[in-house]
């Protein structure tokens, strides 16, 4: 089996400011069109999980729920730069990951209802989202499993010479998990096509990762294995584009993992009983007011694209009447038959 490549000069840190500056997009590869869609798209999984919190509080979605509000730039931003084919597997914040693989939001909000028409019949609910149609294998409740079965899934795209990557996600708190350095080590050692991306949202479930770390560049968790990697701000959609290219290119091309540790933050809680109470206000709302990736990109497309702020704002009220349109055809649909209580199980 080959060996691990020898560590490459490690990527230069990029500091993440706490300021937010609309500046000029450093490339040329993307339309007006193009990042007009990247914003519907990312407004859509903003206005999704809204509505997602609000039926969790009127008490039409149950179990755990976690929301991916304010992350919604990583999802787009990287599934802008993978080919058909293919696969993303994430852990239990999966709802804004799926929307972005084109899963059918219908599906989506029918499973976190319980409706038989969502994608795991109604009996999976928000943390067990698939969709393999469309590359997505899954949000996983167990803490950190998205890595070794990326990692499994990246073996079988090699196995089969294919010329697709996997892209595995998980959080901060994740990072700390044994089995994730025993993935890294494995897919190290036989170089294969998977790309790691942590989304650092600075406080996994409710403890500052300055606390529960003792290092907190997590990009640098697979130096011991000869993996690379680098930080981005994976609040701005541009920075996500431009350095999800690079890394999505590096593990295409055959040279192994990578890591990608995308600093980001999120507005709600760890999960919907969670207060929160371990933050201040004055720093989430430093964060929305400076840092918020949908504003980031509205601002862009005014100010730089001469796209007018009523078609922004008609976005904004079509996907609002759509989601609405949604919530009608989930409530619509029937609960799962009570037959369906011993299908889809080995034994």
């Amino acid at each position: 089996m080959p060996k691990a490549a020898a560590p490459k000069k490690k990527a230069p840190s990029k500091k993440v400011s706490s300021k937010s500056s609309v500046r000029k997009h450093s490339g040329s590869s993307y339309t007006t069109a193009q990042l007009t869609k990247f914003y519907e798209e990312m407004l859509m999984i903003r206005r999704f999980e809204e509505k997602t919190g609000q039926l969790y509080g009127m008490g039409l979605i149950g179990g755990f729920c976690h929301l991916y509000i304010g992350q919604e730039a990583i999802a787009i931003g990287m599934q802008a730069n993978l080919n058909k084919g293919d696969s993303v597997i994430t852990t239990y914040r999966d709802h804004g990951l799926m929307l972005a693989t084109g899963s059918d939001p219908v599906e989506i909000l029918a499973e976190l209802m319980g409706r038989d028409g969502g994608c795991s019949k109604g009996k999976g609910g928000s943390m067990h989202m698939f969709d393999t149609a469309k590359g997505f294998y899954g949000g996983h409740g167990i803490v950190g499993a998205s890595v070794p079965l990326g990692t499994g899934l990246a073996f079988a795209h090699q196995y089969r010479k294919e010329k697709n990557i996997c892209v595995s996600y998980f959080g901060d708190g994740a990072a700390n998990q044994g089995q994730v350095y025993e993935a890294f080590n494995m897919a190290a050692l036989w170089q294969l096509p998977v790309l790691y991306i942590i989304e650092n949202n600075e406080y996994a479930m409710g403890t500052s990762i300055a606390r529960s770390s003792s290092t907190t560049e997590l990009y640098r968790r697979g130096e011991a294995f000869g993996i690379q990697g680098w930080q981005v701000d994976g609040m701005n959609i541009f920075e996500v584009l431009e350095q999800g290219k690079k890394a999505v290119d590096y593990v295409r091309s055959g040279k192994g993992p990578l890591i990608l540790e995308m600093k980001t933050y999120r507005y709600r809680g760890h999960s919907m009983s969670d207060p929160a109470k371990y933050r201040t206000k004055e720093e989430v709302s430093d964060i929305k007011e400076n840092r918020d990736p949908i504003d980031h990109l509205k601002h862009y497309l005014i100010k730089e694209c001469n796209v007018k702020e009523e078609k922004l704002k008609a976005i904004d009220k079509k996907l609002r009447s759509d989601i609405g349109d949604i919530v009608q055809q989930c409530q619509d649909m029937p609960e799962p038959d009570v037959s369906e209580l011993w299908t889809d199980i080995y034994t």
